[in-house]
């Protein structure tokens, strides 16, 4: 019995149910609009179903029959790519989709190279990233949207597998005329008498303000900010200084201002940088060739983009 339907559609069909409208849904999947439109139209006379409440001002929507097919469509593509990637697997042939997620915090300086790296090696393998907290990432390893997250070893959940790279150890961030930017190290109970720009990201925050806890002081926060580049750019301009366990090769703020790291005496908690995968990930061969490559570029002793100098600070 002959298909009544091919994935193409399917394609187009759940992206216009995720988007909401034919026009993004469009732009999402990179096809004309009429060429979504007559897909969804040839779906719905082949199922004899409405699969859509068509709204002038607010879009489509989902029918009830909709949300159904909706559900088993994603299940149907689920299936395909996972039929796909086994082929692949058995063939040897490293080709597909790979999503990578990476931490905000630096995602700039390591994914565009790795990127550049693996497809360079695999040209039939095509790399897409997104940029997201350790939260959000955590939440797109579990919805499948993304494939491997690089990230640190931060609440972890058991149903997920962490791959240690290498290991980060927290450094104290100054603007060159701070008080401190020009010791050789710096103690916890010495930072608390200065004010604190600290990154509000979900976890990483946690895990600076443990660092005072551990050694029982407590610092004086004047600034958050979530962005990196700002938070350099307020130590930078003397707003206070900051906690990293990220030092950058180059050691300028956004806007041109010197930055000193000066390493923590305390015998704190190193973050350790790794990839974040799924339980069976790495069964795919694409994936493990991508943790392959990450094995050999991020290491203890060299990450591009990063400072590697060794630091005083202890586990």
């Amino acid at each position: 019995m002959p298909l009544r339907f091919t994935l193409r559609q399917l394609e187009y069909f759940v992206a216009v149910g995720e988007a909401g409208s034919i026009a993004l849904a469009s732009e999402m999947v990179n096809v004309s609009s009429p060429s979504i439109s007559a897909a969804i139209s040839q779906l719905e006379n082949e199922f004899g179903l409405q699969l859509f409440v068509r709204k002038h001002a607010h879009g489509l929507s989902l029918t009830q029959a909709g949300r159904q097919f909706m559900t088993q469509a994603k299940t149907v593509l689920s299936e395909t790519e996972a039929l796909n990637r086994l082929a692949d697997n058995i063939s040897g042939f490293v080709q597909g989709p790979l999503a990578v997620g990476c931490l905000l915090t630096f995602a700039q300086i390591i994914v565009p190279g790795l990127r550049r790296e693996f497809e360079s090696r695999y040209p039939d393998v095509t790399v897409s990233q997104v940029e997201r907290d350790q939260t959000a990432l955590i939440e797109m390893l579990r919805r499948a949207d993304i494939d491997v997250a690089l990230t640190y070893d931060l609440d972890i959940p058991t149903d997920l597998t962490f791959l240690p790279l290498a290991e980060l150890p927290p450094y104290a961030i100054f603007g060159e005329s701070h008080p401190l930017a020009n010791r050789t190290s710096v103690s916890l109970e010495e930072l608390q008498e200065f004010e604190l720009v600290l990154l509000d990201l979900p976890l990483s925050s946690e895990y600076f303000l443990s660092l005072f806890a551990q050694n029982g002081t407590k610092p004086n926060i004047a600034e958050r900010s979530r962005d990196m580049a700002v938070l350099r750019s307020l130590v930078a301009n003397d707003f206070g200084y900051s906690l990293l366990n990220i030092r950058f090769s180059n050691d300028t703020a956004p806007d041109g201002r010197r930055l000193k790291y000066v390493p923590i005496t305390d015998k704190v908690r190193h973050l350790r940088m790794g990839l974040v995968t799924s339980q069976g990930a790495q069964n795919v061969l694409t994936v493990q060739a991508f943790i392959d490559l990450c094995r050999v570029k991020l290491t203890n002793e060299s990450i591009p983009g990063m400072n590697m100098a060794p630091a005083i600070a202890h586990r």
